[in-house]
């Protein structure tokens, strides 16, 4: 749905899952095989990937200052499931958390959220403040005050809808 670039690093893995459902449609890309295969899940992972998912938006959310969109398992209770490692490089010494298995789609997740922490883009990482949309999106904005996925349809409308209130 969103016009905007994907997110910088591992951060693009996270935007990509959340946006895996299109909340106005109902469509969601984990229905089909490769939808799944996009993200390395298989159909027994179907279950946790969707409870990731819808936790992950709600954490989005959270950094747009928005309650969550329904209730759903604490994103720190599942990323606690991911064990990370101190990975170093032999060449410069550089050193980054990364998942103690890298296979699993919550391992992956968990280490992009670690990486994206370091670098101060954790909270840039929002969900769209429309109902029907939710859609993850990396906040650029000079303030980091960004509202919608879109400006061109969700702001649009949700300034559309200001507009009509305010009636003749």
């Amino acid at each position: 749905m969103s016009e905007r670039s994907a997110a910088p690093g591992g951060l693009a893995l996270v935007e990509s899952l959340v946006n895996t459902l299109d909340i106005e449609t109902g469509a969601d890309s984990l229905d089909t095989p490769e939808g799944r295969a996009r993200l390395g899940v298989t159909e027994t992972g179907l279950a946790d990937a969707r409870e990731l998912r819808e936790s992950l938006r709600a954490a989005l959310l959270a950094h747009a200052g928005h309650p969550p969109h329904r209730a759903v398992t604490p994103l720190g209770t599942l990323l606690a499931r991911a064990p990370l490692r101190v990975a170093v490089d032999d060449h410069d010494g550089s050193a980054r958390l990364a998942p103690a298995d890298p296979g699993p789609l919550l391992s992956r997740i968990a280490a992009a959220v670690a990486e994206a922490l370091v670098a101060g883009t954790w909270t840039r990482l929002k969900a769209c403040e429309a109902g029907t949309c939710h859609w993850a999106y990396y906040d650029r904005s000079p303030a980091g005050r960004g509202r919608w996925c879109s400006m061109r349809v969700c702001g649009a409308r949700a300034k559309m809808r200001r507009y009509r209130a305010k009636g003749p």
